[in-house]
């Protein structure tokens, strides 16, 4: 097998079809909400679901979504570019904010090296926070490394990190007439967001962190 052949191979590799190129940002701008084949099918314009199913399973080979064998609707985004193994991502503590400040104006505390294949999304979108307290346990502990992606909207049922009355939080969403913050510990009771309330980020993984 010559260096020539190599080359070639991870060339095509990376090389996406027009087709794939559209799935794969249909796929990211609905990672939330997942369609069906059949709904990515009419997205695509394109003749049958089979020739749908045939560019997923081709961007699997070429690095680029993780699927779930059980659930088609369960998937990572791998990474814009799959030969980008390692990036560093900002982490920040939770601390308070001012009436219109965010926690991403601030500087950051450390840069975290991650695996690109883990991430499930553009490391551009990416940042980190460190967890405080214990309202959040047992899913996310005092001291946890938090990754989450910028968005200022989220379904309803998500866990966010937000700012709310000038705090930055980590919470799970509930929609009615109003937004309703919800801990994971029982011994928290739900609140209505403030009039201040925004969402910094949808959380996207955790960390145990011990010192």
């Amino acid at each position: 097998m010559t260096i020539r052949y190599l080359c070639d191979k991870l060339y095509l590799m990376k090389k996406l079809h027009k087709i794939q190129e559209k799935l794969l940002q249909i796929l990211k701008k609905t990672i939330t909400d997942p369609l069906t084949i059949r709904e990515m099918q009419k997205e695509l314009d394109i003749s049958s679901p089979s020739v749908v199913y045939h560019h997923i399973q081709q961007l699997e080979k070429k690095g680029y979504l993780r699927r779930n064998p059980i659930n088609p609707k369960d998937y990572q985004i791998l990474a814009d570019s799959p030969d980008k193994k390692i990036t560093y991502l900002n982490l920040y503590g939770l601390a308070t904010c001012g009436p219109k400040g965010s926690i991403l104006d601030d500087t950051p505390i450390d840069r975290i090296p991650i695996s690109s294949k883990i991430l499930g999304f553009s490391s551009a979108e990416a940042f980190m926070v460190k967890a405080k307290g214990n309202s959040m346990m047992p899913k996310i502990n005092d001291g946890d490394l938090v990754i989450a992606q910028k968005a200022k909207n989220a379904a309803n049922g998500t866990v966010v990190v937000c700012v709310n009355n000038g705090e930055a939080l980590i919470k799970k969403i509930q929609k009615n007439k109003n937004i309703i913050l919800v801990s994971a510990n029982s011994s928290y009771e739900p609140f209505v967001a403030a009039d201040d309330f925004r969402i910094e980020g949808i959380v996207k993984g955790v960390y145990t962190y011990h010192v």
